[in-house]
């Protein structure tokens, strides 16, 4: 589906397009004879009344039709219609979506629409309110809303082409194992969401048919192009295969297998819409035509990122940074964290780069020593002061800057635009188990307002240096609550991340629906059962409907994983209130895990036992 302008020849279809979509509501002859003057369109009304149509790309059928009307800065939504069967596809939200953008570009600042009053609702759910007065039809009132500054520079204006090269990105920094590069593929899907309203996307991995058609009925996308499949086939099989060869066959990158097929190439270049990768690599720039100068990502390095915090620290006396130490192999962070432990303070060793904690391990006492160090490569390793955490109350006099409640992990997201300019994206509180990132919280009241600026403060202080070393692109940076008041940072990401991808997702729900929406991206939500592509998009649009019921939007971000020996999902959620947003996890997870109560497990037999009912906890390899 594609949005357009209306052609004059069209008048008369699309005339009995509005008709037949009053009649869906069941209105009886005698009142769709009244109204057909006042909703017949003729040739002259599509300038004058500016309006769209939306069509099947492939057919050309026209499936809906809206229509901007009046002279800024007030207007009208004046036309919204819907060809019957195809009510609930999503194709009149991405209709109102596009007049809400149109209107923004021509300077309107306030639509009036005279709903039906059957649409009332579905008006209501986007953000429009109603208001008293009007005709015999009920009256509601939207304010277009502003394009964030951070969303025009991310996206030059424009529609974009997301790149899943997580894997590309990673390996730029150390060989893969078998099972990360697996994990990679699966969140390379994140990438599909890596701009508030992409053109096309393009991942290492082969998607469920009718996933991305889920993301674009609850964000408004008009179509959206997919590639997908283009990595190495990411399934059980090639798992064990790599794991059988005892280390991960080589691979080619994301972009160097799209560089790879000249076709796409060409295609992908000719839709002239600016490329988002989700890390930088030279095939990447290669592709775009917008290379990273040499030494651009050095601080995506944890130890080059600590030298820049302690550099930059002064200037901002609510941060505390850790200091770091370097230990050339395992004995000697053994050394260095045991003299930590035993002074009381315990410590935590970090390999030089990993990404969602992985590499990252808190010691806290000397038996937890030994099973950190068998789990970290031989060398060279980072270790740091464990900064205790600041959010529990104080007794006594002292700093109390930073409020108890504030979360122990949070984040400042940012970007630099092409011409060096940094745009502050906004603070996410993280959740984080020990070490592991498990998902993040962004919108009004996730972070106090007192850490959020401390953070954005310090982001920003970051994204200079960041631009002066030649790096462009997404960025951010993670810190803990530490004590008297203080956070301290702790590493730098040169990529997108899922609290960015959360921000994305909040920036096209505030446009599309209006308001100030709280988003939760949630990475790994563990499934009872494994479910084939066709179960899991039944699944997932049976959920989407059930969340919709309780005031909130339900996006699947990661459905590759749902086959996988050890089934999960990743999703994000948005709601207006924090209460809301709770009962959507908890309605989430708790569908996720009565998936293994459904099914039942399978006999012990001679045949392979059907997918769709073999319980996660019964399961071994795929069959």
């Amino acid at each position: 589906m594609r949005i357009r302008e209306a052609r004059p020849d069209e008048a008369p279809a699309l005339s009995a397009l509005v008709l037949r979509s009053k009649a869906h509501w069941g209105y009886d002859e005698a009142l769709l004879a009244a109204c057909r003057d006042e909703l017949t369109i003729s040739a002259s009304d599509m300038t004058a009344r500016r309006i769209m149509v939306a069509e099947d790309e492939t057919s050309g059928e026209a499936l809906g039709v809206a229509s901007l009307e009046g002279r800024a800065p007030d207007g009208a939504l004046g036309l919204l219609f819907v060809e019957p069967r195809v009510i609930g596809l999503g194709i009149g939200r991405a209709l109102y979506a596009h007049v809400l953008h149109r209107a923004r570009e021509l300077g309107f600042e306030r639509l009036t629409i005279d709903s039906d009053p059957h649409a009332v609702d579905f008006y209501r759910a986007l953000g429009a309110r109603p208001v008293p007065g009007g005709g015999a039809l009920p009256r509601l009132v939207v304010e277009p809303p502003p394009r964030r500054a951070w969303v025009r520079a991310w996206t030059r204006g424009r529609r974009t082409v997301q790149l899943g090269n997580v894997g590309e990105f990673q390996t730029q920094f150390g060989e893969l194992t078998p099972l990360a590069r697996r994990a990679s593929g699966h969140y390379s899907c994140l990438a599909a969401l890596g701009s508030p309203h992409p053109a096309a996307v393009v991942l290492p991995v082969t998607v469920p048919p009718g996933w991305i058609e889920l993301l674009r009925r609850q964000l408004a996308w008009e179509s959206v192009e997919v590639y997908d499949g283009l990595g190495a086939a990411h399934t059980a099989e090639s798992a064990r295969a790599d794991a059988q060869a005892g280390e991960a066959a080589p691979h080619p990158g994301l972009a160097a297998a799209i560089l790879a097929r000249p076709a796409l190439t060409r295609r992908l270049r000719g839709l002239g819409l600016p490329f988002v990768p989700w890390g930088h690599t030279g095939p990447s720039g290669e592709l775009s035509g917008e290379p990273l100068p040499p030494g651009a990502l050095r601080h995506e390095s944890k130890s080059a990122a600590n030298s820049l915090f302690q550099r930059l620290a002064p200037a901002h006396p609510a941060i505390t940074v850790p200091v770091q130490r370097t230990a050339a192999n395992r004995r000697e962070a053994a050394r260095l964290l045991l003299a930590l432990v035993r002074s009381g303070a315990g410590g935590v060793v970090k390999s030089e780069h990993g990404v969602g904690g992985s590499g990252t391990h808190v010691v806290r006492s000397v038996r937890s020593l030994l099973p950190v160090l068998r789990a970290l490569p031989r060398g060279p390793l980072l270790v740091e002061d464990y900064l205790t955490d600041g959010r529990a109350p104080r007794q006594g006099d002292g700093p109390r800057d930073l409020p108890y409640s504030v979360p122990r992990d949070l984040t400042y997201d940012g970007l630099v635009d092409p011409a060096g300019t940094v745009h502050d994206v906004g603070a996410a509180r993280m959740d984080v188990a020990d070490t592991a990132y498990r998902g993040a919280t962004v919108g009004p009241g996730a972070v106090p307002d007192r850490a959020a600026s401390i953070a954005l403060r310090f982001g920003h202080a970051v994204g200079v240096e960041l631009a002066a070393s030649g790096y462009r692109g997404w960025y951010d940076v993670d810190f803990v609550a530490a004590t008297d008041g203080r956070l301290a940072p702790t590493e730098i990401n040169l990529r997108l991340t899922g609290p960015s991808v959360a921000f994305m997702v909040k920036a096209r729900l505030d446009e599309t629906r209006g308001g100030d929406h709280l988003v939760r991206s949630l990475d790994h939500i563990p499934l009872g059962a494994r479910l084939p592509d066709a179960e899991l998009i039944a699944w997932l649009t049976e959920l989407t409907a059930r969340c919709t019921g309780i005031g909130a939007v339900f996006v699947p971000s990661i459905p590759t994983a749902a086959f996988d020996p050890a089934p999960y999902l990743g999703v994000l959620l948005a709601a207006r209130t924090p209460d809301c947003l709770d009962a959507a996890e908890a309605l989430v997870r708790g569908a996720a895990q009565d998936l293994g109560r459904i099914f039942t497990p399978a006999a012990p037999s001679s045949t392979h036992a059907t997918p769709s009912s073999t319980p996660a906890a019964a399961t071994g390899p795929a069959v």
